[in-house]
């Protein structure tokens, strides 16, 4: 049996190359999980939180949570999600005449860390952000999307327990 020569049109080469592209570029687009805030929380935290006491936000000294709820365990199904989640920009690190903001926390609700108490650990996550953002206001809400990960961080105003190296950070909307 000998080999026969096959005609293939200029056509077909273009369509089966643009569907081998397509199919690449759509294996490479990572499907982000939504994550909500709660859920970076073990069952035992949940719990804490849903019988702690309503704080008060008067006297003389700062606020606290109790000890136990800042242990900042985590649950362990979270280390290595592909996570998009909300929340409001800590700074951390600038850098440039622009101060863009390469390395933040990532906390839940405006004011967390610059007020007292922090939040627990387990609802603060330390990012780091290469590209750097500008802020005009810290009271926005952004995006955050990256690889979520189980790794501890200790700072002056708080402590994480998670972390993200951010792919992109986008208004919330």
């Amino acid at each position: 049996m000998g080999l026969t020569k096959t005609k293939i049109s200029a056509g077909c080469i273009s369509l089966v190359l643009g569907l081998l592209l397509s199919g690449a570029s759509a294996l490479a687009e990572t499907q982000w999980q939504e994550l909500d805030w709660l859920e970076l929380m073990p069952e035992e935290d949940l719990k804490l939180l849903e019988s702690m006491p309503e704080i008060e936000h008067e006297g003389d000294g700062p606020m606290s949570l109790p000890d136990e709820i800042m242990t900042g365990r985590v649950v362990p199904e979270m280390d290595n999600t592909p996570a998009r989640i909300p929340g409001f920009i800590v700074p951390l690190k600038t850098v440039g005449k622009s101060q863009r903001i390469v390395e933040f926390f990532l906390v839940p609700y405006y004011g967390a860390c610059i007020h007292v108490p922090p939040p627990p650990p387990n609802q603060i996550i330390h990012v780091t952000y290469p590209e750097g953002i500008e802020l005009d206001v810290l009271y926005d809400p952004y995006w955050v999307e990256g690889n979520l990960t189980i790794s501890r961080t200790e700072h002056d105003i708080g402590t994480a327990s998670y972390a993200i190296n951010a792919e992109d950070v986008v208004p919330y909307e």
